[in-house]
Order: structure tokens, then C-alpha cells, then sequence
């Protein structure tokens, strides 16, 4: 009997090890369950600004002088549709509301992930994605804020442009970036783009300058590029000879110049080219333009930018 029962015990152990190990037996695991496509019958119709867009430690601002600035205007008309504001059209416009997978969607020709939803706010994560796959390094870490009107208005009390403003966070790490460049004001690792970019002012009608676009949506070049590598062509009456050169320059925070870089010189050249930009430099560009530095929240700080100059004799 004793017998029995040990081996009915040990059968009622084997079952048990067997079933807890058995593959057709749900597993519990610490992962979250994946998301299920969101739905926004709650906030139709509510319309929402964008009040910042920051990157993940909270500034507007990298150390190239690029500033993160909350633009958009959203407002979602079904699951499957959304209205955005056109800066061009000057006009809400229709988009497909394309979901994706998880809490990733496409509208605008942007990849966003939408981190939260309610009647007073939206976060989105903006999401750079190519081939398929979203990038995880800076290129996907922005972060845009949006705030109902009604809750700007009634709420809070205030106003978008107001909340839109860059933050005293801000303003200090501009000051440490300008710090750094004027030690440094002819390094190229050390000057950062100005938010408002370096300002060439002709004294006479013996020189010109325009300020040249590099902007080109379909390539991905937003007018951003147009602040971070300022270009300008300039042009020089009654010039010593015909010459016509490219090359970059420094522009510290008084507005005097210093030769960057130059390509197209042979080796052995190198030098006597050298000379030849720096002579156009100071004889030039020094003495018949009015230059005021880049400056970025009204601090005045180097930078660097490229000139094309042409002198005609």
C-alpha cells in the first residue's frame, strides 16, 4: 500500500514538471503586450498647435547651432485622416492618417510615433525611417508637444507664441556654446551656425551680395540649411584682375573675417593660394562690406560661411 502510494505520488510529480514545461502551455514573460492601433473619436475635431519640440535632453538646440522649432498645426478628422496647416497654402490641409504598426503612423510625408493622446494634448516622437527601419540615433529623437486652443486659451491663459519661445535652459546652453567659440573663433569644431546668419552689407556700388537658398524640399534640404551653411555670392568691381573663387570664412563675434577652407589648389600651389584668399579677404571683403556676426537669441558668436566672389577688373 505504501509502495502504491509513493509511486502514485511520483506520477502526480512527473505530470506536473511535464505540464509546466510543456510547449502548448502559455509562458508569462515581463514584455508589454504590442500596441493596438489607436483611436481618436475622443479628440476629433479639437485642434491642437504645437507649443515646443525638443530633443530628448530637453533643449531646442544641438551643439551645429540647429533649433527644433514647433511649427505644425493638427487637427484629427477620423482613425484615417488628420489636417495639418500649410505655411505655403497658408491653409489647413487634408492627409491620409497612413498607421503603420504599433503607435507609428505617416501623415505629411513625415513618420511620427504618437506617445500620447488626450482633448488637451498630443506628444509625438518624429521618426526618421529609411528602408523600412526606424532610425534610433539622433536623426528619431525630437519630441513635438501640442496643446488644444481652447486649453492655451482657458486654461493655461496665455498664448502659443508665448509658450513657443525658447526656454532660460536654452539660453544657457547658447551662452556655453558661445563661450567655447570665442576661444576658439577660427576652429570649425568649435563655432556653431547662428540662428540669425552672418548679415554682408555692402559700403558702395563697387560690391554686391546675395544671399543664396540651398533649400530643396524633394532632396530633404529644409530652409534650415539656409542658416547652417549660409552661402553668398559676391561681386567686385574695378578688382586688381579677373579672379572668381570659393571658399569658407570665419566670422567671429566683432565681424572680422578669417580664411576656412578652399579647395582646387595642386599641392605645391597650396600657399600661394592661401595668400591670394587672405589678400581678398582683407583688402575686399574686410573693407567694403558692413559685416554683422551670425547671432542666435541675440548673442552675437563666430561662425562659419561660404563665399563665392567674383572679381571683375
Amino acid at each position: 500500500m505504501l509502495k502504491t502510494l509513493y509511486f502514485i505520488g511520483f506520477l502526480s510529480l512527473m505530470m506536473l514538471v511535464y505540464s509546466c514545461s510543456s510547449p502548448d502551455r502559455p509562458v508569462k514573460t515581463n514584455k508589454a503586450a504590442p500596441k493596438t492601433r489607436l483611436s481618436f473619436e475622443s479628440i476629433k475635431g479639437i485642434r491642437y498647435v504645437e507649443v515646443k519640440r525638443r530633443f530628448s535632453n530637453g533643449l531646442s538646440f544641438d551643439a551645429q547651432g540647429f533649433q527644433q522649432e514647433p511649427s505644425w498645426i493638427i487637427e484629427f478628422v477620423a482613425n484615417d485622416s488628420i489636417m495639418a496647416y500649410s505655411p505655403q497654402k497658408k491653409a489647413m490641409q487634408g492627409f491620409h492618417l497612413h498607421y503603420d504598426h504599433g503607435d507609428v503612423y505617416n501623415f505629411a510625408k513625415e513618420w511620427f510615433r504618437i506617445k500620447s493622446a488626450s482633448k488637451d494634448s498630443v506628444v509625438m516622437q518624429r521618426l526618421f525611417v529609411n528602408n523600412k527601419e526606424i532610425a534610433k540615433d539622433v536623426r528619431s529623437d525630437v519630441n513635438l508637444t501640442f496643446y488644444a486652443q481652447n486649453y492655451i486659451k482657458n486654461t493655461l491663459r496665455t498664448t502659443a507664441a508665448e509658450l513657443q519661445k525658447p526656454t532660460p535652459r536654452d539660453t544657457a546652453f547658447i551662452k556655453a556654446l558661445t563661450e567655447k567659440a570665442n576661444r576658439n573663433p577660427t576652429h570649425a569644431d568649435s563655432v556653431f551656425a547662428g540662428r540669425q546668419p552672418v548679415q554682408l552689407i555692402p559700403k558702395s556700388d563697387g560690391i554686391t551680395v546675395e544671399k543664396l537658398s540651398s533649400v530643396d524640399v524633394l532632396n530633404g534640404k529644409t530652409e534650415a540649411y539656409d542658416y547652417l551653411y549660409p552661402q553668398y555670392r559676391v561681386r567686385i568691381k574695378n578688382a586688381y584682375k579677373d579672379f572668381g573663387y570659393t571658399f569658407t570664412v570665419f566670422v567671429d563675434q566683432h565681424g572680422k573675417l578669417s580664411l576656412g577652407t578652399f579647395n582646387g589648389a595642386i599641392p605645391e600651389y597650396r600657399e600661394v593660394r592661401k595668400k591670394v584668399l587672405e589678400g581678398i579677404i582683407s583688402v575686399y571683403l574686410q573693407n567694403l562690406l558692413t559685416i554683422i556676426p551670425g547671432t542666435t537669441l541675440g548673442i552675437p558668436h563666430p561662425s562659419e560661411i561660404t563665399v563665392s566672389v567674383k572679381g571683375i577688373k
